[in-house]
């Protein structure tokens, strides 16, 4: 199997949007690429695994980790390219690869693929939104860990903090959330 790509590098600022299922993350990065018109890197591994239970019937395993790996940068890789076209000073992510890290270790008893930590490793982002739980969990093929949203944010917590990530905590309602997203934003980009 291929290895993970790399980051393209690019002078385009990366926001990635980080946290447990249900807790929103999706719908406010959709809302800061709306508000901002930069572009939007969608959850590779939602699409991946929707795929996998509506074809197979089947859950993510191990060996499911690197290909959404892959397809997360490759996504990411390829809005770096549409934000300098447009000459857009950042993209919003879903996700990232620290996301993905972080379930293999929840579900899979703390054991990460080399490929994916080293891949962690390289990554950068310049700021991370913590979406909090203070949202009603909604249910779906794929979510599964309703009474564990507690457990689940401390883990993305963690993470954020042993890998020295910026990053600010959001809770509250959408527009409260959006509000303080754009006001972290604008200090990123005009604090240069």
């Amino acid at each position: 199997m291929e290895g993970i790509p790399t980051q393209k590098l690019s002078a385009v600022k990366r926001i990635v949007l980080f946290g447990p299922e249900s807790s929103g993350k999706t719908t406010l990065a959709k809302q800061i690429a709306e508000k901002y018109g930069v572009p939007w890197v969608p959850e590779y591994a939602r699409e991946y695994l929707q795929n996998k239970w509506d074809n197979e019937g089947k859950v993510c395993q191990p060996d499911d980790l690197i290909p959404i790996a892959i397809g997360q940068i490759d996504l990411e890789n390829k809005a770096i390219d549409q934000a300098e076209k447009n000459d857009s000073p950042f993209i919003v992510c879903d996700t990232d690869l620290l996301e993905t890290l972080v379930y293999s270790e929840v579900y899979y008893n703390g054991w990460v693929d080399n490929k994916l930590q080293d891949a962690v490793s390289r990554q950068h982002y310049d700021l991370y939104f913590l979406t909090g739980i203070d949202v009603p969990w909604v249910a779906d093929d794929l979510r599964d860990k309703p009474h564990e949203r507690e457990k689940m944010y401390e883990a993305f917590r963690l993470a954020l903090e042993a890998n020295t990530c910026n990053y600010i905590s959001l809770q509250g309602n959408q527009a409260t959330r959006l509000e303080s997203a754009s006001t972290a934003i604008e200090e990123l980009l005009y604090s240069l």
